[in-house]
């Protein structure tokens, strides 16, 4: 049994895990409208290692990995147990979380996503003042809830950002 304060070390991020509705229609948004590369798609029927992992005894569930630029997106739809729920935490309520993504022609995905349900939460904002000048950018809401921000920053800014 390792000792409370053992040192450990963090190597990278993995991949970020998004419940929802329906594989099919996330698929068509993280690969049709982002361009995410659909690596594999795998079936849990009821099992003890998927209800053991996810602590919901009687989980069965379909499970998509997507891959975008340096990062891994989890689909997971759920066909059990029965007492599924559809939160739509807004973004002040605790435990909402979103994930961002760099862009380039925010205002073309944002077509290609309206198209699909997902729908802009406002108008695009500017940054008018301080070192990030320039910056777009947007929350937008997915058919599940589920948020995302893009971010497109200026061609001047951009050479200077990580």
């Amino acid at each position: 049994m390792p000792e409370a304060g053992a040192p450990f070390r963090i190597e990278s991020t993995e991949h970020t895990g998004i419940t929802v509705s329906s594989l099919d229609e996330a698929l068509s948004f993280w690969s049709g409208v982002m361009g995410f590369e659909h690596l594999y798609t795998w079936d849990f029927d009821d099992s003890s290692f998927l209800g053991e992992l996810v602590g919901v005894k009687t989980a069965a569930a379909r499970i998509a990995m997507v891959k975008g630029p340096g990062h891994l997106i989890e689909l997971l739809e759920y066909r059990s147990p029965d007492d599924r729920r559809v939160l739509k935490p807004r973004s002040c309520d605790i435990g909402s979380v979103h994930v961002a993504f760099r862009v380039e022609n925010l205002d073309a995905l944002l077509m290609r996503a309206r198209a699909t349900g997902w729908k802009a939460v406002s108008k695009v904002q500017t940054v008018e003042s301080g070192e990030r000048t320039g910056l777009r950018l947007v929350y937008v809401r997915g058919p599940d809830g589920l948020t995302v921000e893009f971010l497109e920053y200026p061609k001047d800014l951009l050479a200077a950002t990580p």
